[in-house]
């Protein structure tokens, strides 16, 4: 499997750049800014994405979304921040972002498919109630629910620090210790070195 990390964005977003090495699928993941820098990635690494994944809807991991042409697919409980600048957090910065995308709602269980790769929707609400992770063997991307040493905020609206913990303990800390963790902001870790960090 091909993943590639571009940081983005005034608020250092990591967006991935997920492929199949086999058939050159693939898929990107939180394109919150900066659309050419990551446009070179794709053309450098020689996949060809077939639609985007928002691990939540606030505005540093959707802004540059529309700008690929391609579907979104995100949380039944976020899809209103694709249109709502209240809700992306866009507001509280003095602009009015929306995204007019084709998108498509993904709940707990689904799997997204990308060339010979399925992943699996694992539904983390507590910085956001719709926020999402992917699962595709010991490989985990966390989105803005777990980082290396943290956990995301929930103090935004529509953050609860009491679901977020509970999607932590109960849904990620629970994976093999060898799982390798690709957050929303900072650098890689694994649930192994994170449970350390709750327990």
């Amino acid at each position: 499997m091909i993943i590639e990390k571009i940081v983005v964005g005034e608020f250092q977003t990591n967006c991935y750049i997920v492929g199949c090495e086999k058939t050159g699928k693939g898929f990107i993941i939180d394109p919150g800014d900066e659309y050419e820098k990551i446009k070179e990635v794709i053309k450098e690494v020689g996949i060809e994405p077939s639609f985007i994944v928002n691990t939540h809807g606030h505005m540093d991991h959707i802004k540059d979304d529309e700008k690929f042409g391609l579907p979104v697919y995100i949380h039944s409980q976020d899809v209103e921040c694709l249109k709502a600048p209240e809700r992306n957090l866009s507001q509280l910065f003095g602009l009015s972002l929306t995204v007019n995308v084709q998108s498509f709602i993904v709940e707990e269980g689904d799997t997204l498919r990308a060339g010979n790769l399925s992943f699996q929707i694992i539904h983390t609400p507590g910085h956001t109630p719709g926020s999402i992770c992917l699962k595709y063997e010991n490989i985990l991307f966390t989105g803005d629910t777990l980082f290396c040493g943290g956990y995301g905020r929930t103090d935004l609206p529509g953050g609860s620090e009491e679901a977020l913990f509970k999607s932590i303990t109960t849904k990620l800390l629970v994976l093999p210790g060898d799982t390798l963790i690709y957050p929303g902001h900072g650098p890689s870790s694994t649930i192994g070195q994170e449970r350390r960090f709750f327990w």
